[in-house]
């Protein structure tokens, strides 16, 4: 009987021993779980979801030679930079200056998939242009958010391109808004999101993400001798550009006569048509300036960008199904496509579309800032109208009112809503006056200006 004992006593420890390190093993293996879901951070499920949308691009350049004493010298440079997929069928969204002059733009995937594009529209004024990348398959698109309602001091990452390290991550938080930045003699930018997350060469046309891992800007501009500051394009300007760059009638060559602006209705975007020319093919749907388009081609669509790509690949004749909201009640249309007009036709059009007393008497398109949005440049107004597109030959133009100037007031009355200004347009009393005041904010300072009453009416 004794022994069995030792033996038994053996088991017995080999037993507990067995149990300790099954324990154990369940507590570490229950550890290691814990930390690896606290690594996946909010930082990196934003990188994780925007990275397959972002595309490196490469490409040499030939520039002026620095040589004081070669007059006629030019040198050839390696140029490098980012863009975002913006639609599926290879649309890309990236700086001008990244591909201006390149002749073959050379485009990684984040799966290193390479590509040649091609340069499809450009922007020099607002540095923005479009490429396209001969892909086969459907690609993923960027998340769009809104610059409407950025935050200062919230979290944010840039992905780029940068010194050509590619897709290289860089996290930080918005510094300041409505940045106006003077790069060199020939371009200059206007309000800016700043941001301290690195921004190197080689960064440009890159997304700036929200910690939700939404496009909220496209970075474009270092401050040369300064350090941790950056600057990124609002991306609800840059959309608007991108709408303009990718319009049916480039694209495709097909005509639509809608002229749309990007607005924000219950805090989510939405496409107002601001006018429709006359004899297009929505002038003929019926589609009136006011209405709120929801639906084309099945599609819901809440940017201009959203509207002109549901229109890529149409061919003339055929019969786009749309979908609008008008004073609230939804109305369906269904719009035939047509030939784009040449030039001569297009003209003659121009003259007898559908007018915008706005745009007619001022040379500027207006979009509804609401109080909170006014309140991030001042305290002072109740809300405003931002300048979303200028002519240079307008009223407004010639008496020094720019794009992403916020129009607070003109005469008596505050400028709050486009109805604001139709009445003081329209319907106001100013006969025995010359010149009406008018009040606008650029970044947070206001400025006064004068209209002339007999250039209005």
């Amino acid at each position: 009987m004794n022994r069995n004992r030792p033996g038994r006593h053996r088991s017995l420890r080999v037993t507990a021993i067995l149990l300790l390190t099954t324990t154990l093993g369940f507590q570490l293996g229950s550890s290691s779980a814990a930390a690896q879901s606290n690594r996946r951070s909010a930082v990196v499920q934003a990188v994780e979801s925007a990275r397959p949308s972002v595309v490196n691009i490469h490409g040499h350049k030939t520039v002026p030679a620095t040589d004081q004493y070669a007059t006629d010298a030019k040198k050839r440079v390696n140029g490098m930079g980012t863009g975002v997929v913006v639609d599926p069928r290879g649309y890309v969204l990236t700086n001008y200056h990244v591909v201006e002059g390149v002749r073959r733009i050379q485009v990684t995937l984040g799966n290193g998939a390479r590509f040649v594009a091609r340069l499809i529209a450009h922007d020099p004024a607002t540095d923005l242009a479009i490429i396209k990348i001969p892909v086969q398959q459907r690609m993923p698109v960027v998340r769009v958010g809104s610059s409407r309602d950025i935050m200062t001091g919230e979290t944010v990452i840039a992905v780029g391109n940068a010194y050509g390290y590619e897709h290289t991550v860089t996290v930080g938080i918005v510094s300041a808004q409505h940045r106006n930045v003077q790069v060199n003699d020939t371009q200059s930018y206007n309000d800016l999101i700043q941001t301290d997350a690195s921004i190197n060469p080689g960064n440009s046309g890159g997304p700036l993400l929200n910690i939700d891992g939404n496009m909220i800007g496209i970075n474009v501009a270092v401050r040369v001798g300064a350090q941790g500051i950056g600057f990124a394009i609002p991306v609800n300007q840059a959309m608007q550009v991108a709408a303009r760059l990718m319009s049916a009638e480039r694209l495709s060559g097909v005509w639509h006569g809608v002229i749309h602006e990007d607005t924000f209705l219950n805090d989510k975007p939405a496409i107002v048509v601001r006018n429709v020319q006359q004899g297009s093919p929505a002038y003929r749907a019926g589609l009136r300036r006011g209405d709120v388009i929801r639906q084309v081609a099945g599609k819901t669509v809440g940017r201009g960008l959203d509207f002109e790509c549901a229109f890529i690949g149409s061919q003339v004749g055929d019969s786009i199904d749309c979908s609008v909201d008008r004073k609230d009640e939804p109305v369906k249309l269904k719009l035939a496509i047509s030939e784009a007009p040449n030039p001569k036709t297009k003209k003659a059009l121009a003259s007898t579309q559908i007018k915008d007393p706005v745009w007619k008497a001022l040379g500027v398109r207006l979009t509804k800032l609401s109080i909170e949005e006014t309140k991030e440049r001042t305290d002072k107004f109740r809300g405003g109208l931002l300048v979303t597109s200028l002519d240079e030959k307008g009223l407004a133009a010639g008496e020094g009112i720019q794009v992403n100037d916020v129009l607070v007031g003109m005469h008596v009355w505050e400028t709050t809503a486009l109805d604001n200004v139709d009445y003081v347009l329209e319907d106001a009393d100013l006969s025995g006056i010359d010149k009406i005041p008018f009040y606008i904010l650029r970044g947070k300072k206001t400025f006064a200006g004068e209209f002339s009453v007999s250039k209005l009416r």
